[in-house]
């Protein structure tokens, strides 16, 4: 996490005399410690760890960005119980908050003299003066994202936010060649030029440069909450997206991948991965994070699938039909590191699924975007599964996410209205002799 200065900056302010000890500021009452916020548990048990700083009798509180579980905190030390990795790692992220507010203490010291509690928290966190440039900003936010990883953010989303990063930093270098620009100078023109060079020089599409733009207006949300700038850029700004038609194999397409002879032992390995998310709906880092710890009995008897999803951290369960259960048996106990599954690299898989589109004569490319949706529609939606089981399912948090995935067939919509005209035959019937 940034500092407002460097070890090398403080031993300077030592060697020119301004830390002196028998000044009056020297003598303040200062305290770093740490409690559990239990207001905020989450569903997993986790409870997050929050930061006090205490000066003159002044409270200033903030997150620490990690969480953990109850009965391995100790109130008494603040700090985790036990020897493990999870707890040493715990203890020592602690320990290095607490030695990076001592040295902004000291700095604030030589710098201001006056010190209050405030102050001191938002030069920690990265909201003193010195934290007033876009990129500046940002780099305080990775560095707090980093410690979230991969815990309730997932590394494919981190990484978006580095190449947000990178891409707003050659705009302004590109587009105004400055290396970084204050916050309080960002307008609405600096948004619509950035959109539009993320549109010309990138060639992104755009729901791609949409991502971007979301990514930046947490930044300047994050400033404005805090103080930094008084106006928000974004307020007459409307981050459009283009609803698009999201692809997924119908039951003849599905059936023809199924029943294909392959002779290749790394494709018919990818093949069963595809195949069986194509039936559970998993996307690519749930089925390679699978283990035999996920399979779980239920309370009908059979065999359920229950984990929280990588992505969202939200709850998924869903029964194992029959020919994902196939799946798993043929290669249960065939990986050493404990997997259900032989999932190599997703760059591989996805070379993999285009040579498997063309040996089976699909048309659209087979990615596991494709299989998540085949899921969505083609095994569950037109098999008559309610769009709220569907979400359960696919781990989703609300609704409307599902209504995205699902699509409604023709296949569907036929055998739904010849289910309607069976309804109807009595009024048909009723019409006739009427008329």
């Amino acid at each position: 996490m940034p500092r407002c200065v460097s070890k090398t900056a403080i031993i300077n302010l030592k060697h020119r005399g301004k830390m002196n000890p028998t000044d009056q500021t020297q003598r303040a009452t200062f305290k770093v410690s740490f409690f559990l916020n239990a207001n905020k548990a989450r569903k997993n048990g986790e409870v997050p760890i929050m930061g006090r700083i205490t000066i003159n009798g002044e409270i200033a509180n903030f997150s620490t960005k990690i969480s953990i579980p109850t009965k391995m905190w100790d109130v008494s030390t603040m700090s985790a119980i036990g020897r493990s990795a999870e707890a040493s790692k715990i203890n020592t992220l602690l320990e290095s908050i607490k030695g990076k507010i001592h040295g902004d203490f000291h700095f604030l010291q030589g710098r201001d003299g006056d010190i209050s509690a405030e102050k001191l928290k938002n030069c920690f966190l990265g909201l003193d003066q010195q934290y007033e440039t876009l990129l500046s900003l940002f780099d305080k936010h990775i560095v707090d994202l980093k410690q979230r990883v991969p815990h309730d953010l997932s590394q494919s989303a981190f990484k978006k936010y580095l190449l947000t990063r990178r891409r707003i930093e050659q705009f302004m270098k590109e587009r105004y060649n400055y290396s970084d620009l204050s916050l309080k100078s960002i307008r609405l023109m600096f948004i619509e030029d950035f959109a539009h060079w993320l549109r010309n020089r990138c060639k992104l599409d755009t729901n791609v440069l949409a991502k971007d733009i979301q990514l930046l207006k947490k930044i300047i949300t994050i400033a404005h909450k805090n103080g930094i700038i008084s106006v928000h850029p974004f307020a007459e700004y409307t981050i459009k997206k283009v609803q698009k038609d999201r692809g997924y194999l119908n039951k003849q397409e599905l059936e023809s991948i199924l029943k294909k002879e392959i002779e290749s032992l790394r494709l018919e390995q990818i093949r069963d991965i595809f195949i069986f998310s194509c039936y559970t709906g998993l996307a690519y880092c749930d089925v390679s994070n699978l283990t035999e710890d996920h399979i779980q009995p239920h309370i009908d008897g059979n065999l359920w699938l229950k984990f929280n999803r990588q992505k969202t951290g939200f709850k998924s369960d869903l029964p194992l039909l029959a020919i994902p259960k196939m799946i798993i048996d043929k290669y249960r106990n065939q990986q050493k590191n404990g997997k259900l599954l032989p999932v190599p690299s997703n760059q591989k898989v996805n070379a993999y699924l285009k040579e498997i589109g063309e040996i089976c004569g699909i048309k659209q490319p087979l990615t596991f975007h494709i299989a998540r949706h085949t899921f969505a529609t083609t095994i569950a939606l037109a098999n008559g599964i309610s769009m709220e089981s569907l979400s359960g399912m696919l781990g989703h948090n609300k609704i409307t996410t599902t209504q995205i995935y699902g699509k409604i067939t023709r296949d569907k919509i036929g055998k739904e209205m010849a289910g309607l005209e069976g309804k109807l035959d009595k009024q048909e019937q009723l019409f006739q002799t009427t008329y």
